[in-house]
């Protein structure tokens, strides 16, 4: 069966907004709750089923089955295997799926201007790395070279600064300058929190393996966007 066909088979009976925008019909696709957080963690590649309502707090299971088949039916992601020796189930972006984090990047950015958000909510370690590389700021990091371990909540990842550029990949770094290890929220407290290093080390909430300089030198390379001003009463 034709893609076009299962994907308007798998919404003719939802609410749609009939109308020609591509806006429109994005919502369509992606706007029912949850819809794109199931993207969003699937960003950095393929995730189990389990793997990816650990990553959304609050979604039932029930829920989380719909959402993904209805992206499936819409050719957002596939549900595949992962190749031997692991062989296990997975869901996976399609390539067309992955065009999507620009649009996660800039919603991210405007919304976190808002006087509302609020940064002590549930963060994960997904969340965490595709807000670095919303966030990065080339000219900060200048002419800076290194390789940046992550160890959050049992999830290991890669980070490259090179040349003005910010990469991130799921892994263990190899060779790291310098190695993070905790919760992806603490290390977003040293980022966009404004907490230091020294203190949360202290505390037990993080910990460093590596050159600090270089450690201290990365927590400022991801500004945040000033908020936006209320309208006077």
């Amino acid at each position: 069966m034709e893609l076009t066909k299962i994907t308007d088979e798998s919404i003719k009976n939802r609410r749609r907004y009939d109308d020609a925008c591509g806006a429109a019909h994005a919502l369509d696709l992606i706007g029912e709750r949850w819809s794109l957080l199931v993207m969003r963690e699937l960003m950095l590649g393929p995730k189990r089923f389990g793997d990816i309502k650990a990553g959304l707090p609050g979604i039932s299971a029930n829920i989380l089955t719909q959402r993904l088949e209805a992206l499936e039916a819409a050719g957002i992601l596939t549900h595949t295997r992962l190749p031997p020796p692991h062989s296990v189930p997975v869901y996976e972006l399609t390539p067309w799926g992955y065009e999507a984090e620009p649009i996660l990047q800039v919603l991210g950015r405007w919304a976190s201007r808002s006087p509302a958000h609020d940064p002590t909510l549930p963060f994960g370690a997904v969340s965490l790395l595709l807000s670095l590389r919303t966030m990065f700021a080339p000219a900060r990091a200048g002419d800076m070279r290194a390789i940046i371990g992550l160890e959050l909540d049992g999830e290991t990842f890669t980070l490259r600064i090179r040349d003005g550029a910010f990469e991130a990949e799921r892994g263990a770094a190899k060779t790291p300058d310098v190695v993070f290890v905790g919760a992806a929220r603490m290390v977003a407290a040293a980022i966009y929190g404004g907490q230091a290093l020294d203190t949360l080390e202290a505390a037990g909430a993080l910990a460093l393996r590596g050159d600090r300089a270089v450690a201290a030198r990365f927590v400022t390379l991801f500004p945040l966007p000033p908020k936006a001003e209320r309208p006077p009463v």
